[in-house]
């Protein structure tokens, strides 16, 4: 055969291909717009959420659904979707344009509620359905709550994809456990009852005061097995991978392994999505992770369990930012099921559940207290003035001596503030915080200015204070900066480590050393320390915050929890006044009380958890114009705006800083017990609203702000 004949014949083939695709009604490949497809017989609608956190595009949208996707498009998967065609581009009776995003299908129907036509869904990434019903329900409570978006919630709460964890099947789940032996929870008067409780269904809500001492993890194992003995699923959130790491060590010890999932950063993407798979697919019913695991999608769910809800670590940083806590709570309202709040600590939210009587307390006697918690001693100002050690090497007599005992039989850990706290003013005579007249917020003298309040901006310049009538003030920050060195140089033969923010120690050997770490960041000591000492405690009393004494005793009771009992000779030195209500707390152990007279005064002076709050911060006049535009409940009140600290461009920034260089202002909107739902209502039309008239909108929300002056 010719060269020519063969030409002939390969033109011939190309051309009966073309004029097949041609005349086919139903297109052999997959086109981007499925322009001429036909729809699904049953069900051709879907209405899908979108990945745009916009709040003025908070809403299901209404999509077609192609024949060939017909049978993968499940409620639940992924989708990609055609978004932002406008209604003019109509082609064959279909909307076409716009740009491809992803999105999750919730639900099928037989009809829209749009009259006008619909684009098609462009594709299903996955057949895997990862959005659940009750996922749908606690993010969309989530976003209401925090006046967010449902799709920024549920960036949050559903992990980005990984087709090889998808491929991979999950294990098969194991039978429920026997219910475990109460073990160290006999300590706590309720303790053993708690366990029966969740062990035959029930669903017991309790606020846990936990013993100091390393026994915390394995009680939390232990409401663990008992929950899924029953047949029942558990969630436990943690706030740092080193709480998780002990945790799930406990967890192995009391179920054994395949029992339950770990969920942390430090696995990766690809092994966290497929832990996170087997929960959603129920092969594993229990899980214990960090602040992103709060959305874990376990099956049957019955407990759900928080540690130390006063670490900042469980308030989320991204939009809306939800708290771990306040997310639990809603999905043990949702799921009916059990709630533990335990810390060795109290916060004042804590309080309130048991206040209220939503919750339980959980605590141990006080012949248990005595046992566990280890000597507690005081040095204040008048100690430091008088103290030659101290004014030398500005750490008084008394520590000297503890941390030249402890060296003896073990390891000494030495507390010393971050740096970064503002000091806050009080009464010179008194140590009372100078408050405003009017509304009770903090007094400031930004750059030896006159007085004026952080939270309404009111000047206060006939100022005096209330508890002894005295018109001087002075700033709450007595300390030592060089505590290390002159410790190092104290005790030339013992080793010092250094635990902090770059470098973190997770535990040490039971050796004598000298252990100096900065809050949060104590490492465990094998056996317990023999001592601690807890440096400057005016530098943590004096920040501008209405939680600076609930934060410091807690701070200094997770830290004396790390230190042998006093049986055993373990003694803790706190440097700061000892007559303040936080320091007093400590000496006693009685966190639970601190935090119901701290919840008391609040409740008194109108302030959160008693009252709800949120944050508007932005150029001034855009606070200015959103202030006056929203419609805010009938007893809402705005305090402020006040201006912000200006950032210096290069310096550093936390989560919600103004932009480097700019002037800023924040107002307070506050509302009483009830109304809640509808300041955060407010908010987000007022929001939406600006951004629907277009341009972008510098004002920034934050619902229940941790830090509020």
């Amino acid at each position: 055969m010719s060269s020519e004949n063969e030409k002939s014949e390969e033109h011939e083939q190309l051309a009966l291909i073309r004029e097949t695709v041609r005349k086919a009604k139903v297109p052999r490949a997959k086109p981007r717009t499925w322009r001429g497809a036909a729809l699904a017989k049953e069900l051709p609608v879907a209405r899908v959420v979108v990945n745009k956190g916009a709040l003025h595009l908070d809403q299901f949208f209404d999509y077609a659904v192609p024949e060939e996707l017909d049978e993968a498009a499940r409620p639940g998967v992924r989708v990609r979707v055609r978004f932002g065609a406008g209604a003019h581009q109509v082609k064959n009776g279909r909307r076409e344009g716009g740009r491809l995003i992803d999105g999750f299908l919730v639900e099928r129907r037989a009809t829209s509620d749009y009259s006008g036509p619909l684009a098609a869904l462009a594709d299903v990434v996955s057949p895997e359905p990862v959005l659940g019903p009750g996922l749908l329900g606690l993010a969309r409570a989530v976003a209401d709550r925090y006046a967010g978006s449902l799709a920024d919630v549920l960036q949050l709460a559903v992990p980005p994809r990984s087709a090889k964890a998808e491929g991979r099947p999950s294990p098969a789940p194991l039978p429920p456990p026997r219910a475990p032996e109460p073990g160290s929870w006999t300590r706590y008067e309720r303790g053993p009852a708690f366990l029966d409780s969740l062990a035959r269904g029930g669903a017991p809500r309790a606020v846990w005061n936990a013993l100091p001492g390393p026994y915390w993890a394995q009680e939390i194992a232990r409401a663990v097995a008992a929950t899924l003995a029953s047949g029942r699923g558990a969630l436990v959130v943690v706030p740092d991978g080193r709480a998780a790491g002990r945790v799930d060590a406990a967890l192995t010890e009391v179920l054994g392994e395949g029992r339950h999932a770990l969920l942390t950063a430090e696995a990766g993407p690809e092994k966290r999505y497929a832990r996170w798979l087997a929960v959603r697919r129920g092969a594993v019913r229990a899980v214990v992770g960090t602040r992103a695991a709060m959305f874990a999608p376990v099956r049957d769910l019955g407990l759900v369990v928080i540690w130390d809800d006063g670490d900042g670590s469980h308030s989320e940083p991204h939009a809306p930012q939800p708290h771990a806590r306040e997310v639990l709570l809603l999905r043990a309202a949702h799921d009916r099921c059990a709630f533990l709040l335990g810390s060795t600590s109290c916060t004042v939210e804590a309080a309130q559940l048991v206040e209220s009587g939503w919750a339980q307390p959980l605590v141990a006697g006080r012949d248990q207290v005595r046992i566990a918690a280890p000597l507690v001693r005081t040095v204040g100002d008048t100690d430091l003035a008088r103290d030659e050690a101290a004014r030398a090497a500005r750490l008084p007599t008394l520590a000297w001596q503890v941390v030249r005992e402890g060296l003896k039989s073990g390891p000494v850990l030495v507390q010393v503030p971050r740096r970064g706290y503002v000091p806050r003013l009080a009464c010179e005579r008194c140590r009372t915080p100078a408050r405003c007249g009017h509304c009770a917020g903090p007094l400031e003298a930004p750059e030896q200015q006159e007085l004026r309040c952080g939270w309404c901006g009111r000047g206060a310049p006939d100022w005096h204070c209330a508890e002894c009538g005295s018109t001087r003030l002075r700033a709450q920050v007595v300390g030592a900066r060089r505590t290390a060195e002159e410790l190092g140089r104290a005790f030339p033969a013992v080793p010092v480590r250094t635990s902090g923010r770059d470098h973190v120690l997770d535990s040490v050997p039971g050796r004598p050393a000298l252990v100096v770490s900065t809050p949060g960041a104590e490492p465990v000591a094998e056996g317990g320390y023999a001592a601690a000492l807890l440096l400057d405690g005016w530098a943590m009393l004096g920040r501008p915050d209405l939680r600076a004494g609930e934060e410091a005793l807690r701070r200094w009771i997770d830290a004396a929890a790390l230190v042998r009992g006093q049986a055993e000779g373990g003694t803790v030195v706190v440097v700061a006044e000892p007559t303040l209500r936080p320091v007093q707390a400590l000496v006693r152990w009685d966190p639970a009380g601190h935090a119901r007279r701290e919840l008391a005064e609040r409740a008194e002076l109108g302030f959160p958890p008693v009252s709800r709050m949120a944050a508007v911060t932005g150029p001034p006049e855009a606070v200015e114009d959103f202030l006056a535009a929203a419609g805010l409940p009938a007893d809402a009140e705005v305090l402020g705006p006040v201006p912000l600290p200006v950032v210096r461009p290069g310096g550093p920034r936390r989560p919600g800083d103004p932009p480097p260089g700019e002037q800023w202002d924040r107002a307070l909107v506050r509302v009483r017990p009830g109304s809640g739902a509808a300041l955060a209502t407010a908010l987000k039309q007022a929001r939406a609203g600006r951004l629907a008239r277009g341009g972008g909108d510098p004002v920034r929300i934050r619902v229940d702000p941790p830090d509020i002056g």
